[in-house]
């Protein structure tokens, strides 16, 4: 793809992601600079003119060893600003991970709708549009901004993967919690179609307050079955490792987990050695940079974005459908 109306800026990073998605894309990132001062301050700008162009800027907003969610935040928005202010036409913020997506609602008085005002903040720059991936709340997400929004889905590289393993045998999609019913349902369904069979469907019970968990009930029939476990993030891995000892409690014969983002926080290389998990399938959104023990390694597979990413900045670009991507 030549097209001299595109500029695809990658931040330092996500510049191993962001190049395979420039690659596939048949473009070289454009040039910019990011400088770093004393006082822990910083500034990035494009160094290629990009006036009268369609912009898209990658930024994952996870925190890693060398910078905070907060930073990669600031940054990202700093350029997009910069980016208006050097009369680009349209600039198009792509984090495959959102940062502070969880925070969508009040859940205790006085709480804060973080995601809204996050929001606020990529509409106060100018970005015209912000692309991500499953999402924690998809309409909290839609509603947050008055920007534009588009939303991608790993359900088809999961679909992908698992469907060799599960030919010769019964599945079941289990949702960890009640609120993921609807996420687990899509796959389920997009995964039955795939194999051409039926696939069951159960969800766990789940309570948090404080962070802390509780809730030990399945509802569902996993006896005898391969339990697929899915969800949109792992954070300390607590609720997987739950959720798959209480399938295999209930006689589930093999119990899988996939997520698209995997954060890995906290005592998630002892929570997820969990003897009743065999595998655990993650996207590249967020670099699995926090996994050390090597029980939790291997097990993990970690699948790529960059040709869905790639995809979606096409036809944002050539004004295709990416609502598509999910549906066709």
């Amino acid at each position: 793809m030549m097209d001299d109306d595109l500029k695809l800026f990658v931040l330092n990073s996500s510049r191993a992601f962001g190049e395979q998605v420039a690659q596939r894309l048949d473009i070289a990132p454009a040039a910019h600079e990011e400088r770093e001062f004393e006082d822990g301050e910083h500034k990035a700008r494009p160094l290629t003119s990009v006036r009268g162009k369609d912009v898209f800027v990658i930024q994952s907003l996870y925190a890693d060893r060398q910078q905070s969610g907060n930073d990669k935040l600031c940054r990202l928005l700093f350029f997009i600003g910069a980016l208006k202010d050097a009369a680009a036409a349209r600039v198009t913020a792509i984090a495959p991970y959102l940062a502070y997506a969880r925070k969508d609602r009040k859940t205790k008085p006085r709480d804060p709708v973080t995601t809204r005002y996050v929001a606020a903040l990529f509409e106060a720059v100018g970005t015209d549009s912000v692309v991500t991936l499953d999402v924690h709340n998809l309409a909290a997400y839609q509603n947050a901004f008055r920007c534009g929004t588009e939303h991608l889905e790993a359900n088809k590289l999961f679909v992908k993967y698992f469907v060799p393993l599960l030919k010769d045998g019964e599945a079941v999609v289990v949702s960890p919690d009640a609120g993921g019913i609807k996420r687990a349902e899509r796959f389920r369904q997009l995964l039955g179609d795939a194999l051409g069979k039926p696939v069951g469907a159960a969800f766990a019970e789940k309570y948090r307050s404080g962070g802390v968990v509780s809730g030990d009930m399945l509802v569902g029939d996993v006896k005898g079955k391969i339990a697929i476990i899915i969800d949109d993030l792992i954070s300390t891995g607590t609720t997987l490792a739950r959720t798959a000892r209480a399938c295999r409690e209930l006689g589930a014969t093999s119990v899988f987990a996939a997520a698209t983002h995997g954060l890995f926080m906290g005592d998630a290389n002892v929570i997820l050695a969990e003897r009743a998990l065999e595998r655990i399938v993650i996207t590249d959104t967020v670099a699995p940079f926090r996994l050390e023990a090597s029980a939790v390694k291997e097990k993990v597979a970690v699948l790529s974005t960059a040709a869905l990413v790639a995809d979606a900045i096409d036809r944002l670009h050539t004004g295709g459908s990416v609502t598509e991507l999910a549906d066709s």
